[in-house]
C-alpha cells in the first residue's frame, strides 16, 4: 500500500461527515452534465472506498442514492476508475455547497462561506487531498504533498487555506492542471494533523527521524574514514622519511627528542597522533607532536 492510500483509507475512517468536504471531492472530481432531466454530477476517483465514502455524504446531507459505476482505464496502468452519478437534484446540491456559478457549472474559486470555521476548512482541504491529494513516501528521501487543481483560481485558493494555518504552501502550473504543494517535512506533517491523519502523521515523523539519524551516522562514518585515510597517508609518508635517515645517516643523527618519536612511529605505524603523543616518556601536546614529526620530515628532506 502507497503512503498516499494508507493516509487516504485512515481519514476515511473518520465518522464525521462536512458538507465542506463534499464541496471540495466535487470541485475537484466531478463533472456536469446535461440528460432530460436537467443538469447530471458525476464523480470520479480510483479509490473504491473514496466512491463509498461520497455515496454515503450525498445520502446522508441530502437523502439521495446516486449510482456507483466503474469502468477500466486503457492506459497501461489499466486502473479501475468509479464514479458516484446522480441525474437529480444537482443544482440545489451544487448552491447548498456553494459550488453554482451563474452560467450552470462549477465556481472556480473556493467560496468563502465555506472556509467561515476553521473545523469547515480541515474538511474542505480533506476532501481535497481525498480527491486529488498525493504524498510521497517518506522512505524515498524528497518530500512533497500536492493536491492537483483543474482550476488555478481554486489552486491559488488552496494554497491561502493551507497558509491560514501557517503551511508554506505554493503553486506551480502543469500542462494537465495546476499543483498546490507543500515540500517541507514539518508542513506536511502538520497537513497530515490538520486533516485528521494523526497515525500517518506519527509514521511520516518516525520515518524522517530514521532517515536523517540513518544519514548522520553515515556522514560520521565517512568523516571518519576520511581522517583515517589522511591518518595513514600522512604516517606512510613520515615513515618513509624516517627509513631515508635510517638507511643514509642513521636515527643517532637526531637529536634525542625527535629520535624518541621517530621509534614510536616505526614501531607503531597506526597510532594516532594523540596515541604518540600519550606514549612519550614525557607525554606532549597533539600540537607537540606533530612539530616534531615536521622537524623529522624536514631533515630527511634536507638529506
Amino acid at each position: 500500500m502507497s503512503f498516499t492510500v494508507h493516509v487516504k483509507e485512515e481519514i476515511l475512517g473518520k465518522s464525521d461527515f462536512e458538507k465542506s468536504e463534499l464541496a471540495a471531492i466535487i470541485k475537484l472530481s466531478g463533472s456536469l452534465g446535461l440528460t432530460g432531466k436537467g443538469l447530471s454530477l458525476s464523480i470520479s476517483t480510483e479509490n473504491a472506498k473514496v466512491a463509498r465514502h461520497i455515496y454515503e455524504m450525498l445520502f446522508a446531507f441530502y437523502a439521495i442514492k446516486a449510482d456507483i459505476r466503474h469502468h477500466q482505464k486503457t492506459n497501461l496502468k489499466k486502473n479501475r476508475v468509479y464514479t458516484v452519478y446522480l441525474d437529480h437534484s444537482v443544482n440545489d446540491i451544487l448552491n447548498d455547497l456553494y459550488l453554482a456559478d451563474s452560467f450552470f457549472g462549477i465556481e472556480t474559486g473556493i467560496a468563502p462561506t465555506i472556509l467561515e470555521k476553521d473545523a469547515w476548512s480541515q474538511a474542505y482541504l480533506r476532501g481535497a487531498f481525498l480527491a486529488s491529494g498525493s504524498v510521497k513516501d517518506p522512505e524515498k528521501g524528497r518530500y512533497q504533498l500536492e493536491i492537483a487543481s483543474v482550476y488555478s483560481d481554486h489552486a491559488h485558493d488552496l494554497a491561502k487555506l493551507l497558509q491560514k494555518f501557517l503551511l508554506d504552501a505554493k503553486v506551480i502550473e502543469r500542462s494537465k492542471g495546476t499543483i498546490t504543494y507543500l515540500q517541507r517535512a514539518e508542513d506536511i506533517m502538520d497537513f497530515l494533523l490538520v486533516i485528521g491523519a494523526e497515525e500517518a502523521k506519527t509514521e511520516f515523523e518516525n520515518v524522517k527521524i530514521l532517515r536523517e539519524t540513518r544519514n548522520d551516522l553515515n556522514r560520521a562514518t565517512n568523516a571518519e574514514a576520511a581522517n583515517i585515510a589522511r591518518t595513514v597517508t600522512a604516517s606512510m609518508k613520515t615513515i618513509n622519511n624516517i627509513i631515508k635517515i635510517m638507511d643514509t645517516v642513521g636515527l643517532d643523527q637526531l637529536p634525542a627528542d625527535l629520535q624518541e618519536v621517530a621509534q614510536l612511529r616505526i614501531h607503531h605505524p597506526d597510532f594516532s597522533i594523540q596515541q604518540l603523543a600519550d606514549s612519550l616518556s614525557k607525554p606532549l601536546t597533539k600540537s607537540g607532536v606533530n612539530h616534531r614529526l615536521r622537524k623529522i620530515n624536514k631533515f630527511a628532506e634536507d638529506l
